[in-house]
């Protein structure tokens, strides 16, 4: 079926005003390649001419940051929309949770009780969250840091003691990054840092428990699929080819 009579002659009006078939579709709801055909006798003058090029070189040379601008606004609209999702303070069993959650991702699995990561918000939450759901002070806590060679290791260790209230005593040697070819490039500002808490075996059962229990109702379904993938299992281990290992090691000539 043809376009309505009076949309081709508002296209063909808009065109001789030098607008685009971009900003003529503003108006005349209709397929580019249909704007094409009314308006292929429809010449621009010198002067229109001259603004759309002007505006096209202004859109390539602005358009990749604006397209960033918008996206960066949009993630900004749903962080924010986000952030209202959430009521503080947070409920009691959603706290335990959330950081029996964040301890099963990053916390010991076999040993003790400690958690690692670089994130200040991270380690200040689980400290707190060891306090309040165990009891405990970060005051008998200890710490170790894992930094590289560039870095001030006093200053460090002042920083993540004033953060978590760990005594600047219960911090322990640190381990310095010896540099080599791998050195890692993206710079760990705060350094790593392991929190151990005392005597806290118990309270590691303890929290792999509650995400057993929180995750009973899949535990049917991972042991039925386990269970027939368990030749995965059998796959060999890898074998560590580096000179520093005996196996393999490179003779010296």
């Amino acid at each position: 079926m043809n376009a309505p009579k009076e949309l081709k002659t508002k296209a063909i009006y808009l065109r001789k005003r030098g607008l685009s078939y971009n900003e003529i579709r503003h108006h005349v709801p209709v397929a580019k390649s249909t704007l094409s055909l009314w308006l292929k006798s429809t010449p621009l003058s010198k002067e229109h001419k001259r603004r759309l090029y002007t505006k096209n070189i202004l859109l390539l040379s602005r358009g990749p940051n604006s397209q960033h601008e918008r996206r960066k606004r949009e993630i900004e609209a749903i962080i924010a929309r986000a952030h209202s999702e959430i009521h503080l303070p947070i409920q009691p069993e959603t706290f335990q949770l959330m950081g029996a959650a964040l301890y099963w991702a990053e916390g010991s699995k076999t040993k003790k009780f400690e958690f690692t990561n670089s994130d200040p918000h991270f380690i200040l939450f689980m400290v707190r969250w060891a306090e309040k759901i165990f009891g405990l002070s970060s005051k008998t806590f200890s710490a170790t840091l894992n930094i590289y060679p560039q870095q001030n290791e006093v200053r460090l260790k002042k920083f993540w003691s004033e953060l978590t209230n760990i005594p600047l005593h219960n911090f322990g040697k640190s381990f310095v990054k010896p540099l080599s070819k791998n050195y890692k490039k993206n710079n760990l500002y705060y350094g790593t840092i392991k929190v151990y808490v005392p005597r806290g075996t118990d309270m590691r059962h303890r929290v792999f428990g509650w995400i057993e229990a929180a995750l009973k109702n899949i535990e049917p379904k991972v042991n039925s699929i386990t269970k027939r993938w368990i030749s995965l299992k059998k796959t060999p281990r890898p074998v560590n080819l580096s000179p520093h290992n005996s196996i393999g090691r490179v003779p010296a000539s």
